[in-house]
């Protein structure tokens, strides 16, 4: 088939994008470059330089390329620069999620794979791990974005017939995250320990997050293509570890006796979170293969600086 991938250069949709030519299918990459990295990108995959906001543009190269799958990555992904300005998160994450799904619907796209989030989805979470009927109650506007286009979704497939997965990830780490944003702590830390500089944990550590590694929720998008299936479904290892627990694991993994300094905690940030996978193993037969122990070794190996 031929899949267009928004922020195809990113973290993980570059990822992605590797994925769906190894299956032998063809692949166009949007991505503003904002955040993603021209080094990421795939040689075989056609690439366009676009921002989502730019509607024009956007049916322009739809109307070319007519894809017959569009995945979804391209996104305002810092919680707390939705926070200072959610102005600019609702125009990116939702008006920009808009303009793809209405050019979408021109070309009569098969379906829309969407990088959705189970984190700042459900808030402070009432049952762990939760599945996908826990109550909604998202504690920043990055969260909130999220499930309004999970809604034009459902209201795209209802009016359109355009089917949709939403895949909503835990918190994914692993190669190619940015550890020079405020997101992706493994990142972050990886770099600081390899570096020998100070790393700093907001809070007392002890707030938890499900980790799932990258090349697990890449097998999920793999997963999502297949036809019939439709709804949102939590991408998680169901399990929670601490930024503590992180930390630790890190610092025996590089060789590290640097103790981290503690900083006050961030607005907008639950405590706990952990996403039960089941419904996503019972759809899309996908279920997390990496443990912590080897995802963080090998997101560590990717870090070591090149002697």
């Amino acid at each position: 088939m031929k899949i267009l991938v928004s922020g195809g250069a990113g973290f993980i949709g570059s990822q992605i994008v590797d994925a769906y030519l190894r299956e032998r299918h063809e692949l166009v990459v949007i991505d503003d470059l904002s955040r993603g990295k021209k080094k990421n990108l795939a040689k075989k995959a056609k690439f366009y330089q676009i921002d989502i906001c730019d509607q024009k543009k956007l049916n322009q190269i739809l109307e070319k390329e007519k894809p017959e799958i569009i995945n979804h990555h391209a996104a305002q992904v810092e919680l707390r620069k939705s926070i200072s300005n959610p102005q600019l998160d609702v125009q990116i994450n939702i008006l920009g999620s808009i303009n793809l799904l209405e050019s979408a619907i021109k070309i009569q796209v098969k379906k829309f794979i969407f990088a959705s989030t189970g984190g700042a989805l459900y808030g402070e979470q009432k049952k762990f791990p939760a599945d996908e009927t826990h109550p909604i109650q998202p504690l920043s506007p990055y969260g909130i974005a999220k499930r309004a286009v999970e809604l034009y979704l459902y209201y795209y497939h209802q009016v359109h017939n355009l089917e949709y997965v939403s895949l909503r990830y835990s918190n994914v780490y692993g190669p190619r995250q940015d550890p020079y944003g405020e997101a992706g702590v493994v990142a972050i830390f990886c770099e600081k320990l390899w570096g020998g500089a100070l790393p700093k944990i907001n809070g007392d550590g002890e707030q938890t997050r499900d980790f799932v590694y990258v090349q697990d929720v890449v097998e999920a998008n793999v997963l999502a293509l297949k036809q019939g299936v439709i709804g949102e479904f939590n991408i998680g290892t169901g399990k929670e570890s601490s930024v503590n627990q992180i930390y630790k694991i890190l610092s025996e993994i590089i060789g590290s006796k640097i103790t981290p300094q503690y900083g006050p905690g961030k607005k907008g940030e639950q405590m706990r979170s952990a996403l039960d996978p089941a419904l996503a193993q019972k759809a899309l037969g996908w279920k997390p293969k990496i443990t912590l122990e080897q995802g963080l070794k090998l997101t560590a190996e990717f870090f070591k600086p090149k002697s």
